[in-house]
């Protein structure tokens, strides 16, 4: 329009008004307890881990890196530190191994059957892990049903307690729920009709597989194999009641140096470097999976 000025008039934005952070404060109380429990520990053990460790008594408040420099120049620490990280990495290859079919099954079966296996994954997590250590002692043991069988079939004596083999076969039976839940979980959000169209482009069964459900597992796959391995790394239980002194893991090694030589600095450096040697493992483990997630067709 020639001459003539067309003027908007534009309205002012009405001011949001703020609400107040609902979800903030409701994660308080979490912090909180984190805090107290968590965080404040581990803080009094990284303190202590720099004190003096007196003739008698727990500890003389002066500042020293002698309990570092002993943590670390031992070859003996290093060693009980590698088997401790080899234990749980094969204590994690063998319950990924285990738990992924079992998580494949319970992911595509039918209502009724889900119901019934995730009963049977879930209900070794209600019995004790000192029971379950216990039953183990006495199922692999000189007396036990499995040296008793190879013996009946002619073979040679077999008993696992007091070695690697038995401490991995009860840490795996702890831990293989935990892995089959975690991919399941990963595995229930697969479309059923990707797979479908791979088959249908003339994939085999194997082939659609391994480029589509396996790729598209991969999330649960990291954090079931994370879990399992941090739980394999720092536990306990089972280690003493199967491995015994022939055993020694990182955790058997601290609580006998807290308690039985009473030496609580040795023991916290021993903790902290444990700790920073677990999450550079960690952290390399999460780096390599991240770019095979990226880098998966």
């Amino acid at each position: 329009m020639s001459g003539v000025q067309a003027t908007v008039a534009v309205r002012p934005r009405a001011a949001v008004p703020r609400r107040f952070p609902w979800v903030s404060f409701l994660i308080l109380p979490t912090i909180l307890f984190l805090a107290i429990f968590l965080i404040l520990p581990y803080a009094n053990m990284v303190r202590m881990s720099f004190l003096v460790k007196p003739a008698t008594g727990a500890y003389l408040p002066q500042f020293t890196f002698a309990n570092y420099l002993r943590a670390l120049l031992d070859p003996f620490h290093w060693r009980i530190m590698g088997n401790t990280i080899w234990y749980a990495v094969l204590t994690t290859v063998l319950a990924l191994i285990l738990g992924y079919p079992l998580a494949y099954h319970l992911a595509h079966a039918s209502a009724r059957r889900k119901r019934w296996l995730l009963v049977l994954i879930v209900s070794p997590l209600l019995v004790s892990v000192v029971v379950r250590g216990f039953a183990w002692l006495i199922l692999l043991g000189r007396v036990g049903l499995l040296n008793q069988f190879v013996q009946w079939v002619g073979g040679r004596e077999v008993i696992l307690i007091g070695k690697p083999a038995g401490v991995i076969v009860g840490l795996v039976h702890v831990f293989v729920p935990f892995m089959a839940l975690a991919i399941a979980g990963a595995l229930q959000n697969v479309p059923p009709d990707v797979v479908r169209a791979a088959r249908s482009l003339g994939a085999s069964p194997w082939r659609a597989f391994w480029r589509v459900t396996w790729p598209l597992s991969l999330p649960g796959v990291l954090a079931g194999t994370v879990l399992v391995f941090v739980l394999a790394v720092s536990s306990y239980v089972i280690p003493i009641m199967l491995g015994g002194s022939n055993v020694l893991v990182i955790p058997m090694l601290v609580v006998q140096t807290l308690l039985d030589a009473f030496n609580w600095p040795l023991g916290s450096a021993l903790s902290m470097v444990f700790f920073a040697l677990t999450a550079v493992v960690l952290g390399a483990y999460l780096k390599l999976m991240n770019r095979a997630m990226r880098w998966t067709p």
